[in-house]
Order: structure tokens, then sequence, then C-alpha cells
């Protein structure tokens, strides 16, 4: 496989997993973790080898090893290997998701910025999502008519906190994620719930729907459910391991235990909550987004900024969403102009 974000979460994840099932790695991609990429070429060999920078290139343990943006994009082109595994942070991996649909080649997706800013331009057949929800919804698939689809977040690190004191939640109030540690910035999207309506643009492209929403479940066992016209509904339970989604998207098909089953003595109850816009206020532009995805481009950008500016100290935590639903609104005044 081509492993783009070796060195991330996701990354080192994908490693394990084909490690357990002896898969060969044809290409290693990383930004500037260069001790962590070095152990990783002694370990799985791989012939191409690509990094951010030149600065980081000459500290990598490899002869010949490439970087910046072309060198990705050649490697998806020229390499043998008919899986690209897309790790990459944030709209750098825009074009390798492109380029991999361009040449024929499987993607096993979890750049969420691919779908929010292009998914309008990407063909979704040979496409798996490596993610806890998006592949909830993949594994739910049958033959029975689909009514809706839901899936879940955990609420952040700030679901619990007063309201009244949101607007002085500090950065590290808002890092402390109840339920598992993520990066800085997928974590403060968890507490604005940003990242969740990023989730319903990914699943919006990812199966065709407009029926598509999301609900607070506090232990993160449940991701996601699919309502049928019957009137029932089945949802996908696992612990929270991204070793079942990559397996899968791997494999196609797994028969070896990946994660422990969940253990229902100790969860004891289940806590659903509505997702409510007092908290978490850019879900008032929720439905408006479904209708105009095309819009994800807008909403990512303001993101990134906004995100930013909260992690330097430069704006108060309320602001990220105020900053994102202004500049959304600006956007919708311009179409309405033009129309």
């Amino acid at each position: 496989m081509i492993l783009l974000g070796s060195t991330g979460s996701i990354g080192v994840n994908t490693l394990k997993i084909a490690k357990q099932f002896n898969l060969k790695i044809d290409t290693l991609v990383a930004g500037n973790n260069y001790k962590l990429l070095n152990k990783q070429i002694q370990q799985f060999k791989p012939k191409r080898v690509i990094v951010k920078d030149k600065k980081t290139a000459d500290k990598i343990d490899f002869k010949k090893v490439k970087y910046g943006e072309s060198a990705i994009l050649n490697s998806i082109e020229e390499s043998s290997s008919e899986i690209v595994v897309n790790a990459l942070v944030g709209s750098a991996g825009i074009k390798p998701t492109l380029k991999t649909k361009e040449v024929g080649k499987k993607l096993a997706l979890a750049n969420k910025e691919s779908l929010v800013m292009a998914g309008k331009f990407i063909d979704m057949d040979n496409v798996i999502p490596i993610d806890s929800e998006h592949f909830g919804l993949w594994y739910l698939q049958n033959d029975r008519k689909i009514d809706s689809m839901i899936i879940t977040a955990s609420g952040g690190a700030l679901r619990d906190y007063p309201l009244k004191k949101l607007k002085t939640a500090s950065l590290e109030n808002v890092l402390k994620h109840p339920n598992w540690s993520m990066g800085a910035k997928i974590t403060i999207d968890s507490a604005t719930m940003v990242n969740k309506l990023f989730e319903l643009l990914e699943a919006k492209w990812l199966f065709n729907i407009d029926k598509i929403d999301a609900i607070i479940e506090t232990k993160s066992i449940i991701h996601s459910m699919v309502n049928f016209v019957d009137g029932s509904t089945t949802a996908h339970i696992a612990n929270a391991d991204m070793k079942l989604p990559i397996a899968f998207a791997l494999l196609k098909k797994v028969d070896t235990q990946i994660t422990p089953f969940v253990n229902w003595n100790k969860i004891k109850t289940l806590e659903f909550r509505k997702i409510d816009t007092k908290r978490y206020p850019i879900w008032e532009i929720k439905e408006e987004l479904l209708k105009k995805p095309e819009l994800g481009v807008i909403i990512n950008s303001a993101n990134e900024i906004a995100n930013k500016k909260f992690r330097n100290g430069e704006i108060q935590f309320l602001d990220i969403s105020k900053i994102i639903l202004k500049i959304f609104q600006k956007m919708q005044k311009k179409n309405q102009m033009h129309l």
C-alpha cells in the first residue's frame, strides 16, 4: 500500500494492521516526525519515502528520500500498489485523493477535507471510509431500503461545562476530551461540533443520502445507526478502535477479532443527548449546509483560521463558531445576490 500520513494516529494503526496481516508497504509519506518515521522505515522497509520538506528529508535514514506535494502525487501515479491510505491532515489530503481516483486506485480515506471541500468532484466508487461513524454506516448496509442515517458524537470536552462559562473556556479546558486523546485541532473541532458537521457532509457524499443527522452518545460505543423504511433501526456498536475500520478498508473481509467485545456489564447504561445550538452554535447551519454541500469549502477554511486563532490565544472559544457563522452568512447573501 501507499500510506499517506504514516506517523499520525491513523497511520500508526494502519501499520499495526499491516504487521498483523503481513501486508507490504510500498510508500511511506510523513510530515516532520522524522524519529518515528525512521523507526517505521527500519521495520517495514518501504520502496519509497516522502516527507514534508528538505529539512526533514536530511534527517531520514533512507537512500532516496523525496519531499513535497509533487513527490506524493508522482508516487501515487508511478507505484504498482493498488491501494492508497490517505491519512493526511487538512487540505493537504485533497490533491492526493483526486490523483488516486484519477489513476483508478482503491482509496482508504481518513482525510475529512477531501470530501468536505471537494466531495462534488470525487467518484465514490472504490472509496472506503476510515472513520468510526462512516465505517459503521458502510458496515450496516444491506438490501433493505434505507430511510435515514444517524451518526453519533461524543459531545466534546465541554459537553457538561456550564453554558454561562463557555465564553471564557480556556484551551486547557477544551483539550480535556472525556473519551480519548487526539490532536489539538480535532479536539477543538469536537468541542465546537464542527467535526460532526463535516462528518454529515462526508456521509452525504459517501452514501448519496440527504436524510442524515447526528446525536450525542456519551460513551462513544454506538458509532452510527441506520433507520430502515420498515421502522426498524440497526446500530453499529464496538469499542472505539480505529484498527477495525482500517482492517476492513485494507482487507475487504475480516474474519479475525480486531477489537475486544463491548463489556455490557461495565457499560450498564447509555445516554443520548440532542445537539443543542446553545452549546454548539455552529449546528444552526446544519440543514442549510446539507442543502448546499459545496459550501463545505468555506466552512473548512473559516474553521482552520478560527481554530488556529483560538489555539494561539487570539480569540475566545465561542468566537470560533461566531467567525464561521459570519462567513457562512456572507456567502449566503452573495449567492442570493447572484440568483
